[in-house]
């Protein structure tokens, strides 16, 4: 018997879109999917055909092939008809966001499998949060450490299956050992985990005393973490694998979720950090802004710099210090570091230090600071102008 033309079977014109297609595809799946016609023997014929024809025309080179030579494209060892044919699977996963898996996605939609058996299940442990607070000299040199994670492991007296040695395990009455349950909503049956047994399929007769039933219980386990250099505050690492052990019963593949470490950076006294810059604001003692000097600073890998202070520096005055910031994440470079002098005016000063200072005032020595002569110059003329 001869193939129907593709684009007949999704009922769609030649021009149809792929937006349209996947619309068609959709409709025409829902309808015709063979769970809701388990008394048509023909109903999954017309199931794989549908799906042939959509696996075609969704590919853009292969529906440009059809549409040249139509099937013909695709016979004598072509990249179509039964060699181009897609598990269901395959093309359900790009139309309604994946079958399989845990009987999620389509099965889900019409309500999985048929003969009631149990779909093969991927169980997936916890994912585990760990904080951990450093300074900001660890974050600068990175850090190794070891911490204590209490994570979700098999129950040593009952191997993981919840039951006391000996004791049996029944198959769940409800949902006949499937694990889920089917319900109707308006035209679609859905399946979602059965709430006698929480989805295992089955049940324990004497649940295990170590573990409550449970089939796990909580150890603490020492972990090696390498802190790596320049981390930031709020740096998130993820430890794949290290995470909890997924429950043994009603597995059928088990696979362990991720440990998350979270970092925080304590404040630092000194220093303040924008990125992988530092920021410093370092007290000038005012002979020593006025004479011009040196002055002496550390460095966050605690080593020193000196810094040659201006004669007649100003406190906000910017320097920088290239290379001496934070360490550059996976990088063997480094940020810069900024100090902002501050100029200290003394607040307790000797009888003669008071008479040094009166005798430089008396000396002129307010008409050498050039900001604030022009400050209070503005501030005069402004003052006569009110009166004027």
């Amino acid at each position: 018997m001869s193939k129907r033309d593709y684009y007949e079977v999704l009922g769609v014109a030649k021009n149809a879109d792929a937006k349209q297609l996947k619309s068609a595809f959709r409709k025409a799946a829902m309808d015709c999917h063979p769970d809701r016609h388990p008394n048509d023997p023909d109903a999954e014929g017309r199931f794989k055909e549908l799906n042939e024809a959509y696996g075609i025309l969704s590919d853009e080179q292969k529906r440009a092939a059809y549409d040249r030579m139509g099937h013909a494209a695709f016979q004598g060892g072509g990249s179509g008809g039964a060699a181009g044919f897609q598990d269901f699977g395959d093309i359900f996963s790009q139309i309604f966001g994946g079958a399989g898996g845990a009987g999620g996605g389509f099965a889900d939609m019409f309500g999985g499998g048929r003969g009631g058996r149990r779909a093969q299940t991927v169980a997936r442990g916890s994912d585990l949060r760990y904080e951990m607070e450093i300074t900001l000299e660890e974050a600068f040199h990175g850090k190794d450490i070891e911490i204590e994670v209490p994570i979700a492991e098999d129950c040593e007296r009952c191997d993981g299956m919840g039951a006391e040695p000996g004791a049996s395990i029944e198959s769940c009455d409800t949902c006949g050992g499937a694990g889920r349950v089917r319900t109707q909503q308006g035209m679609f049956t859905m399946e979602r985990p059965c709430p006698t047994c929480g989805g295992q399929g089955e049940y324990v007769t004497d649940p295990c005393h170590e573990c409550d039933g449970q089939g796990q219980v909580r150890q603490s386990t020492e972990l090696d973490v390498s802190i790596p250099a320049g981390v930031e505050d709020g740096t998130r690492i993820r430890l794949s694998g290290q995470g909890d052990q997924a429950a043994k019963r009603g597995a059928t593949n088990r696979q362990r979720g991720d440990l998350y470490l979270f970092i925080s950076v304590k404040p630092h006294e000194m220093f303040e950090r924008e990125g992988a810059n530092l920021f410093m604001r370092a007290p000038v003692p005012m002979t020593v802004a006025a004479l011009g000097g040196d002055i002496e600073i550390p460095t966050i890998d605690g080593g020193r710099s000196k810094i040659k202070v201006d004669v007649g520096s100003q406190s906000g005055k910017r320097m920088r210090l290239r290379g001496k910031g934070m360490t550059v994440l996976r990088s063997a470079s480094r940020g810069d570091m900024y100090v902002d002098l501050a100029v200290e005016t003394p607040s307790r000063m000797s009888a003669r230090q008071r008479e040094l200072l009166e005798e430089f005032a008396r000396e002129g020595g307010d008409e050498i600071s050039p900001e604030s002569k022009g400050f209070f110059d503005k501030a005069k003329r402004f003052w006569d102008e009110l009166v004027d």
